[in-house]
């Protein structure tokens, strides 16, 4: 869908014919970048149209045809080249932009990431996993006080229990002596309802985990918009090591 904030007055203008406090970099300046739209923010980005054309035009268009923010973050350079007045230049800028977004994420400072619940793993992740196209597998490692202390992809591409090495979801654990670890892994489908595989292979996490010391505490499955967490699902887990971690508040 275009961004329902888009304002009808701005198409159909190029950015120098608008009103100096309805050109997106003006109203930066006043609002914020929070206060801008989709469509104004990707024409800062781009910096100008094309001939009859802003930049705000060519952003609310690519928006339209990809279904919104979350589908232009998808889009191939060629599909977002392919678009009429974007080109290799514009889709370049676009791709180094959400890219720089999903490593934000992915860099957040641990120090400050603390896990009390299932959900405090799926805020963070499901805006990095809800749409890939391909599965991913993650590893969240521990520390006593339930601290991430690093976020680790350990599979891509297919995450089946007879593809995935055990011994691979606790490398790093060990290496960093950590308490615990939650997995993470993404349905492409959108839905996160867990599979047979995914109860298959958290049986084998878990006997592996109780081998090494290091408790498994649950299994996050993402989806579109959507999470399950196998432990909330009545998957015995290994208990956490302090009580705060339990809380799926």
């Amino acid at each position: 869908m275009v961004d329902p904030q888009v304002r009808a007055g701005v198409r159909g203008h190029t950015i120098r014919e608008l009103p100096a406090a309805e050109r997106p970099r003006e109203r930066l300046a006043q609002r914020g970048p929070s206060g801008l739209t989709a469509a104004e923010l990707i024409a800062l980005l781009w910096g100008s149209g094309v001939r009859g054309r802003s930049a705000v035009d060519l952003a609310t268009d690519a928006l339209s045809r990809h279904d919104g923010l979350a589908g232009l973050a998808r889009a191939s350079d060629l599909e977002l080249a392919a678009i009429p007045g974007i080109g290799r230049a514009k889709a370049a800028q676009l791709l180094a932009a959400f890219e720089l977004g999903r490593r934000l994420m992915a860099d957040w400072p641990a120090g400050r990431w603390s896990i009390r619940g299932p959900h405090d793993v799926a805020d963070r992740l499901i805006l990095q996993m809800g749409r890939l196209e391909r599965e991913e597998l993650r590893v969240v490692i521990l520390d006593t006080k339930n601290h991430v202390l690093r976020v680790e992809t350990v599979y891509q591409g297919n995450v089946n229990s007879s593809l995935v090495r055990v011994g691979e979801l606790y490398r790093d654990a060990v290496r960093l002596n950590a308490a615990g670890i939650i997995l993470v892994h993404n349905h492409p489908s959108g839905d996160p309802t867990p599979s047979p595989d995914d109860l298959h292979l958290t049986a084998e996490a878990l006997a592996a985990g109780r081998l090494l010391d290091i408790a498994l505490l649950d299994h996050l499955v993402i989806g579109h918009d959507a999470y399950a967490s196998l432990r909330d699902r009545g998957v015995a887990f290994d208990r956490p090591t302090t009580a705060v971690a339990t809380r799926a508040d």
